[in-house]
């Protein structure tokens, strides 16, 4: 299908690609993946039971694809119970839309799958997938930050406050360890 021109604000035409038409929803569904893959390696990842990061990559990997799909399809539901009679995204656009949030998993499911094939031990993929992560959050939060207009020390602290997402993942890891 070929792409639509559209104007941005200042009036410059340009092609609406995934990233070119809404930026602020895979900043956003990017970093809701990053924050789902960091509760779920911190959660998988139980001292003293036997590692299984295969297992626990699927899981990662399953649990972004169902979550992607819900979302998307509440969009549909909720543009359709609004009535306001405008025309949405078919429920698979609507669906497939959410590709951000799978992404975001796959550094951690990579990971993951590199211990499952002996490369390092579960435990530390899943530290270095918890900072990896919560780096990302940073870079992530800055971005947006950057597309919305801030000058670079304001999206630095809104990359920080990103950040302290992850942080307090990896500080609640390792109390409940």
């Amino acid at each position: 299908m070929p792409e639509r021109a559209g104007r941005d604000p200042a009036g410059v035409v340009a092609p609406r690609g995934i990233l070119r038409r809404r930026p602020e929803r895979w900043l956003f569904k990017g970093i809701y993946g990053l924050v789902l893959a960091s509760a779920l390696v911190a959660a998988l990842d139980v001292p003293g039971e036997e590692a299984d990061p295969g297992q626990d990559a699927l899981w990662i990997l399953l649990t972004a694809l169902t979550s992607g799909a819900a979302h998307g399809y509440a969009h549909v539901i909720a543009r359709r119970a609004s009535g306001d009679g405008t025309a949405g995204p078919s429920r698979l656009r609507a669906v497939l839309a959410e590709w951000p949030l799978a992404a975001a998993v796959l550094p951690t499911v990579v990971m993951l799958l590199a211990a499952a094939a002996g490369w390092w031990a579960e435990e530390t993929a899943a530290d270095t997938a918890l900072v990896l992560n919560t780096v990302l959050l940073f870079a992530l939060g800055t971005s947006a930050a950057r597309t919305a207009g801030l000058g670079r020390l304001s999206s630095c602290r809104a990359g920080a406050l990103d950040m302290l997402i992850g942080l307090v993942i990896i500080v609640a890891d390792a109390l409940i360890e």
